[in-house]
């Protein structure tokens, strides 16, 4: 085998792992993550009870490096290379897909960076140990609030853009028909993913919690 066909199968091995990771596990611990920070919609003593217990999890460091932050630091920096090395011809074919190109790469950057610096000071810098309170009180800058409200928004349109990516790729979605239905779902995901992070957001932000009738009396 020349050294031009192992690169080019080393490359296509590499693309796919990029896409596959991008769906599991990041896009399964976007998932579960929008989840749990769900229980700011209930109250904040549910919130900081669904912490605590995350927090608790047996082997968590393994759990965390294996299946977050190692697939993390793989699909963001792999992301990089590829949107460094792509050439995007928006300007010249201003088709769906170039716009859709275009615009994957741009919230996956941004997506990256707001999940490196997320983990970072949510998870690094306070040993796990954030609370509502503190969450709702970083929220008061407005700056923090905008780059959260950018960074949920960038994450939610990367997901499901990358879901319709990942069914084409992998022939999932292969004919007309199935690429549309994939399309349709990514688009849902990203809807739904956008408006329960802002949801959340606004949960901290305003002390509001939508419900809170799901608490026992």
């Amino acid at each position: 085998m020349s050294a031009t066909a192992t690169q080019a199968s080393s490359s296509y091995l590499l693309r796919k792992l990029h896409s596959l990771t991008g769906i599991i596990p990041v896009g399964a611990f976007l998932a579960e993550h929008f989840w749990s920070n769900s229980a700011a919609l209930v109250s904040a003593q549910k919130y900081n009870q669904t912490s605590e217990d995350l927090q608790t999890i047996p082997y968590r460091l393994f759990v965390e490096w294996l299946f977050i932050f190692l697939p993390i630091l793989y699909h963001g920096g792999y992301g990089v290379y590829i949107w460094l090395r792509g050439q995007s011809n928006v300007s010249q074919y201003p088709w769906v897909r170039n716009w859709l190109y275009t615009s994957q790469r741009w919230t996956g950057l941004i997506a990256f960076v707001y999940i490196g610096w997320h983990l970072y000071t949510e998870r690094w810098m306070t040993h796990g140990r954030s609370t509502y309170a503190t969450v709702a009180n970083d929220l008061l800058n407005p700056w923090y609030l905008a780059f959260f409200v950018i960074g949920v928004l960038a994450s939610s349109f990367h997901l499901g853009v990358g879901i319709w990516n990942f069914l084409c790729k992998w022939g999932l979605a292969a004919t007309a028909r199935a690429q549309r239905a994939a399309g349709q779902l990514g688009v849902l995901i990203g809807v739904v993913f956008g408006v329960v992070g802002v949801l959340i957001i606004l949960s901290f932000r305003l002390d509001w919690h939508p419900f809170a009738s799901y608490l026992p009396k």
